[in-house]
C-alpha cells in the first residue's frame, strides 16, 4: 500500500477486484469467521494474544512438520492475475506477496505457532532472532545465521543486506513499501530518496550513523526516532534480501535470485509460471517454510468462476489444485458453503481490509458535525455487504480496525450498525432538521464496478430517506483512487478500502488520518486534520510495549469514528477458498489473509 501512492493499491488490488477476491464461508482447517456474537468474541480473544517477537530458540529451523505431510507431487495453481513484480523491493500487492513466501527470505518473518493459521510470532528468518534493541527501538541489531545462501549457492552476508536496503532508494524501486526508507531518512513521503538518490549503484552508501555492517554477520539500523515495529516491517516481502552480485536492477523484477525453498524454472508473463525446488535452500536455517511439493504449475488468466467450478468438480489435475489468489466466486459461494462434502476442502477467514465511507471534510457542508452524524446513522452498510456477496463475504463493522489487527473491539458499534445494518433514517432526519439541512445536496462518488453500482444505489436510497438530496457520480475503476485522493475532488462521500501492512493499527491510523499528511495522491482521503489525532499519533508511535500500543490505537480509532466522524466503516472483508481433494496442509492463514502456500502437500 503506498504509502506514497501505493497503499490504496494494496487494498485495491485485492478488494477492487471485488466479487471474488473477498469471499468467504466456513470450514475445518481454517479460521472460522461467522458474524454472530460468540464468534466475534472468540476472535477478539484471539487478538488479545499479540504477535510477539521470538528469541533465538524460536528462530531456529527447521519448521515444525505439518501433520500428515509427505514430499512429492505437483500442485496446480489457477490465478486470474499475473505477477507484475518479482523483485522483492517492488512487491506490495496480495498475489505477489503470496508467491514471495516461497521465493524470498528476509531478516524476520511470521512463524505460525498453531496448525490452524490463527497464531503467530515474529522470528528471525535470515537473522538469528527477531532483532535486539536496548534503547526503545532507535537502534536495532541483527546477526545473520550460518548456512544461509542464494539459489546459486553463494553465501548471504551483511553486504547483501546493506545492498538490499540501499537499493530501496534508487529511482527504479517505486512500487514497494516505504516504511524502512522513511524511518532511516526520518522524513515522510518520497523525500527519503534524497538520502541516497541513486541507491548504491554509483558507489555511494548510507553512513554508519544510519546503517552499520561491521562484519559479514552483523547488521545495525540506527533511527533518530524509536521504531519498535521494525521486526514487523522487515517481515514484509518488500524487505527481503537481494543478491548484490546477482542484482540486474530493472531486469531483476522478472528473474530474481531466490532464497526460499523454491526457484523460478520458467515465467511467461500473463500466461504461466513454474516453480521447482531450490536445492540450495537449507531447511535447518528456516523456521517458517516447508518444501513438500516438487513443483507448482501456476496458470494465469483463470477467472474466479472458472477456477471455482473446476475445483468443485474435482477431477483429473484439479484434484491436486488450489488457488492462492482466486477465491470462490459469488455465484457459487452458497453452493460451496451448503455442501457438506466440500467442508474438508474449504477454508475461510478475514482479510485485513476494512471498507470505509469517507466524509470529505474539505467541503464546508461536511464540517457540520450534525450532518456527519446524520450520514453515519442513515448509511445502510448492509448494501455494501450484499454487493460483495453477503455475510459470507463481509462482516458488519463497528470500527476502522480489522479483526486481523491488534486493538480490534467487536463490541464497539457507535452507530448501531451491527444491530441495524440497514441504517436509521428517522434518527438521521431528526439531526438534519436540527441542523436546518433537510434537502441538502450530497455528492456520492462511486466506483463503476458491478459492486459499486449495487452498493451506491442502495446506499443513496437510504440517505434520501433521511432527507439528503443524493447525487451519485460514477468514477472509472482504473482511476478511482487517483480521483478520490485529489484534494479538490467534488465528492462529499466516497468509499475506500484499506488493509493493514502488519497486525498493528500503526499501519492504519497514521497513513489514513494524520492531518499533516494531507496531499494530492495521499491516503488521508477524508482530509481530516484533528489536533488530538495528530498528537496522539506521535505519542502512540513512541510506545514500545505492543499491548499498550494496541490499546491506545484502539482508543484513537474509536475517537475518529465516534467523535470526529470523518469515516463510517462499511465492512470487514472475508474470503472463502477451496482446494482439490488431494491437497493436504490446507490452512487459511490470518496474517497472510489467504491460503498458506508453504504448508501444502499432495496426499
Amino acid at each position: 500500500m503506498s504509502r506514497s501512492g501505493r497503499r490504496h493499491l494494496h487494498a485495491a488490488a485485492s478488494v477492487l477486484a471485488a466479487a471474488a477476491l473477498v469471499l468467504t464461508g466456513c470450514s475445518s482447517g481454517g479460521s472460522k469467521t461467522g458474524g454472530d456474537d460468540k464468534e466475534q468474541r472468540q476472535n477478539a480473544e484471539r487478538q488479545k494474544a499479540l504477535i510477539k517477537f521470538g528469541d533465538a530458540a524460536a528462530s531456529k529451523g527447521p519448521a515444525a512438520e505439518v501433520p500428515g505431510a509427505k514430499p512429492g507431487g505437483t500442485v496446480s495453481v489457477p490465478a486470474r492475475d499475473s505477477y507484475a513484480h518479482l523483485d522483492p523491493a517492488q512487491i506490495y500487492v496480495f498475489n505477489e506477496m503470496q508467491v514471495a513466501l516461497l521465493l524470498h527470505r528476509g531478516l524476520t518473518g511470521y512463524k505460525a505457532t498453531s496448525d490452524d493459521g490463527s497464531k503467530h510470532e515474529i522470528v528471525g528468518d535470515l537473522a538469528t532472532d527477531s532483532g535486539t534493541t536496548s534503547d526503545g527501538g532507535k537502534t536495532w541489531k541483527f546477526t545473520l545465521k550460518d548456512g544461509i545462501t542464494f539459489q546459486d549457492g553463494s553465501a548471504i552476508t551483511s553486504k547483501d543486506i546493506r545492498h538490499s536496503v540501499e537499493r530501496l532508494f534508487a529511482p527504479f524501486i517505486n512500487q514497494g513499501p516505504p516504511y524502512l526508507q522513511q524511518w532511516l531518512a526520518d522524513t515522510p513521503g518520497t523525500d527519503y530518496r534524497k538520502l541516497l538518490p541513486d541507491g548504491p549503484f554509483k558507489g555511494k552508501h548510507l553512513p554508519d550513523t544510519i546503517l552499520q555492517t561491521p562484519d559479514e554477520k552483523t547488521v545495525v539500523f540506527k533511527f533518530k526516532k524509536p521504531h519498535p515495529d521494525l521486526p514487523y516491517a522487515l517481515a514484509m516481502p518488500g524487505y527481503a534480501v537481494v543478491s548484490q552480485k546477482g542484482d540486474t536492477k530493472e531486469k531483476y523484477d522478472k528473474a530474481p535470485v531466490t532464497t526460499g525453498p523454491y526457484k523460478i524454472q520458467s515465467f511467461r508473463s500473463g500466461k504461466s509460471m513454474v516453480l521447482v525446488k531450490n536445492t540450495n535452500w537449507d531447511p535447518a536455517t528456516d523456521p517458517i517454510r516447508h518444501r513438500y511439493v516438487d513443483r507448482f504449475n501456476i496458470t494465469f488468466n483463470q477467472q474466479y468462476e472458472d477456477s471455482t467450478k473446476a475445483l468443485i468438480a474435482d477431477t483429473g489435475a484439479d484434484r491436486t489444485a488450489v488457488s492462492w489468489q482466486n477465491s470462490v466466486d459469488a455465484g457459487n459461494l452458497s453452493k460451496v458453503l451448503n455442501d457438506p462434502g466440500m467442508k474438508s476442502r474449504t477454508v475461510i477467514g478475514y482479510q485485513p481490509y476494512v471498507g470505509q465511507m469517507n466524509i470529505n471534510l474539505s467541503h464546508k457542508a461536511m464540517q457540520d458535525k450534525k450532518v456527519r452524524e446524520a450520514i453515519a446513522y442513515a448509511l445502510p452498510t448492509s448494501a455494501f455487504q450484499r454487493a460483495y456477496g453477503g455475510s459470507a463475504a463481509m462482516e458488519t463493522p463497528g470500527g476502522i480496525i480489522s479483526p486481523t489487527v491488534s486493538g480490534y473491539d467487536p463490541s464497539f458499534d457507535p452507530w448501531g450498525k451491527k444491530k441495524n445494518p440497514g441504517g436509521d433514517p428517522a434518527k438521521a432526519k431528526k439531526l438534519l432538521q436540527e441542523a436546518g439541512k433537510v434537502g441538502m445536496k450530497l455528492t456520492f462518488g462511486y466506483i463503476n464496478s458491478q459492486e459499486g453500482q449495487a452498493y451506491s444505489t442502495a446506499m443513496a436510497a437510504g440517505l434520501k430517506k433521511a432527507g439528503f438530496d443524493v447525487q451519485r457520480q460514477e468514477v472509472p475503476a482504473e482511476t478511482y483512487y487517483d480521483q478520490v485522493s485529489k484534494l479538490d475532488n467534488n465528492f462529499d462521500i466516497f468509499n475506500t478500502n484499506w488493509g493493514a501492512d502488519w497486525p498493528s493499527a500503526s499501519t492504519v491510523i497514521p497513513p489514513c488520518f494524520d492531518g499533516r499528511a494531507i496531499a494530492d495522491g495521499a491516503q488521508n482521503y477524508s482530509q481530516v486534520n484533528d489536533p488530538k489525532v495528530n498528537s496522539e499519533i506521535d505519542r502512540i508511535n513512541r510506545v514500545t510495549d505492543p499491548a499498550e500500543a494496541a490499546a491506545e490505537w484502539g482508543k484513537l480509532g474509536e475517537y475518529l469514528v465516534k467523535d470526529v466522524i470523518n469515516v463510517v466503516p462499511t465492512g470487514y472483508f472475508k474470503q472463502t477458498q477451496i482446494a482439490g481433494s488431494r491437497i493436504g496442509g490446507l490452512v487459511y492463514d490470518d496474517v497472510i489473509g489467504g491460503v498458506d502456500p508453504r504448508r501444502l502437500y499432495v496426499k
